[in-house]
């Protein structure tokens, strides 16, 4: 049986959690912990994702959390110990980020979202962003670049993941804990998810994000951090023809303000030439978690 079809009903869950059936119909109506499957009856079904998410809940309510307070814990979690535990984890946001590729390579647009859906219930808000979302843009794009695929595709794809990603961009809030940085794409490069999922990456962080987006001037760029009194600006660089622009404001960035951490992120950074890549070294932002996590230790403050 597939790990997305549900085979346990509600009243079995409720034995195993000790929790009244009513309770957990409450607990999904008011708060979307999780989305039980329906079977031809239209009775719910539960996975045992579901279950595993429902038994964390349960133990921190009964360890003295309200099932407001449980819920605001889980969501905003990194890295829930309950998934994070699980062999299976990687594997099933493996899975889910296929099936949504290939519904919206198909133009499936509703199928798609109910997807996505399940992905934000089964796992934090960062993890679909950057693991699954994330994980779409960069296979559509190669897919792209390689003739695989037709503009069209890519450009739907786009819109879906950028809707998708500033509904959750949006809802977080604004703060200023640590240094302000600037996020922009490179001139005239247009392609901006990748920038809006590090921007998101740097906002759960604390940074306080200037998010400038696509068709900025680099002179406007370097006028902006001045005025604001940016500590750090990333520039994303997307398309291999567009890709000196954002080397040459780099380097403009880096002359006119030493005093200004400049990271570089995007896929046409991957075609450089090796002299380019020691050149510009300490400004990669890198691919993955662990290295944004580097790049911000060199000096964003």
């Amino acid at each position: 049986m597939s790990e997305n079809q549900g085979k346990y009903n509600i009243k079995a869950v409720s034995n195993l959690l000790g929790v009244h059936a009513g309770t957990l119909r409450a607990w999904e109506r008011r708060y979307n912990i999780i989305e039980p499957v329906r079977n031809d009856a239209g009775h719910r079904l539960y996975t045992d994702d579901h279950v595993r998410i429902l038994k964390w809940v349960v133990n921190k309510v009964e360890s003295g959390f309200t099932i407001g307070q449980a819920v605001d814990l889980l969501n905003n979690q990194e890295e829930p110990a309950f998934i994070a535990d699980d062999p299976r984890h990687d594997n099933h946001m493996d899975q889910l980020r296929i099936e949504i590729t290939n519904e919206l390579l198909h133009f499936r647009e509703n199928r798609a979202h109910e997807l996505i859906d399940r992905a934000f219930g089964l796992f934090s808000s960062e993890k679909v962003l950057i693991h699954i979302l994330g994980g779409i843009l960069q296979d559509v794009g190669m897919r792209w670049e390689k003739g695989e695929i037709l503009t069209a595709h890519e450009h739907f794809v786009t819109s879906v993941l950028r809707t998708r990603i500033g509904m959750v961009f949006q809802s977080l809030p604004v703060n200023s804990f640590l240094p302000r940085v600037v996020c922009v794409c490179g001139p005239d490069d247009l392609h901006e998810i990748g920038l809006l999922i590090f921007t998101y990456y740097l906002k759960r962080r604390g940074y306080e994000t200037i998010y400038l987006g696509a068709g900025i001037p680099g002179e406007d760029v370097e006028k902006i951090i001045k005025e604001i009194d940016a500590s750090a600006v990333v520039i994303s660089t997307t398309i291999p023809e567009h890709r000196e622009k954002a080397l040459d404001l780099t380097k403009s960035i880096l002359s006119r303000y030493p005093e200004i951490k400049v990271g570089l992120g995007g896929r046409a950074l991957d075609s450089l030439s090796e002299s380019a890549k020691q050149q510009y070294a300490d400004c990669f932002i890198g691919r993955t978690e662990n290295e944004w996590q580097q790049w911000l230790r060199k000096g964003v403050s």
